[in-house]
């Protein structure tokens, strides 16, 4: 596996390899071992899926408070989004930075985000599923995000806000200043 350091401590990129032939490819797409060589310290325990139909979807930004705090292992199994983390780190010099890196069935990335980031994505095409592993179980009463439209994050999604399918749920969102500090 290759991992790559990204711009905000902790974040990292990490590209499977795939051997590829006549009948298509196989990848070892997740390795305990070789996370661990690579400083993911995260012991994963809930994997999810989610399909997205329409292209310009955009999910989040979504969070868990503590004791429930998740890292997450992002990757995409068909299409194409642009993966977006944001540090909500209050202590964190890079506090209410983000890092947008697209994830898609051919470049084969994943991104690994560390507990004390937000996250979220955005579709670029139809038809888009996406798989994550997460640290801790979904806990309702534990859950937290921050409108995907806020203009103090300076987010470039790729698709204009009248474009956009949210979930009225994402849509109620709070801003990013009137977010309860988490972390």
């Amino acid at each position: 596996m290759l991992v790559t350091d990204l711009e905000i401590p902790g974040l990292k990129l990490i590209v499977p390899p795939r051997f590829e032939d006549e009948r298509g490819f196989f990848s070892e797409t997740y390795s305990e071992k070789a996370l661990k060589e690579a400083g993911i310290p995260a012991p994963f325990v809930q994997d999810n899926f989610s399909l997205s139909a329409r292209k310009g979807t955009i999910r989040g930004l979504h969070f868990q408070k503590a004791p429930y705090a998740q890292a997450k292992l992002v990757r995409v199994n068909r299409g194409r989004v642009l993966d977006v983390a944001v540090d909500i780190r209050s202590s964190s010099p890079t506090y209410g930075k983000h890092v947008a890196i697209e994830l898609s069935r051919e470049n084969w990335a994943q991104l690994y985000i560390p507990a004390g980031f937000a996250h979220g994505f955005c579709t670029l095409e139809d038809d888009t599923e996406v798989a994550y592993k997460t640290s801790a179980p979904y806990a309702p009463e534990a859950e937290g995000g921050i409108l995907w439209s806020d203009p103090t994050l300076a987010i470039a999604w790729p698709v204009a806000p009248s474009d956009v399918t949210v979930s009225d749920k994402d849509a109620r969102l709070p801003s990013f200043a009137n977010m309860a500090i988490a972390f």
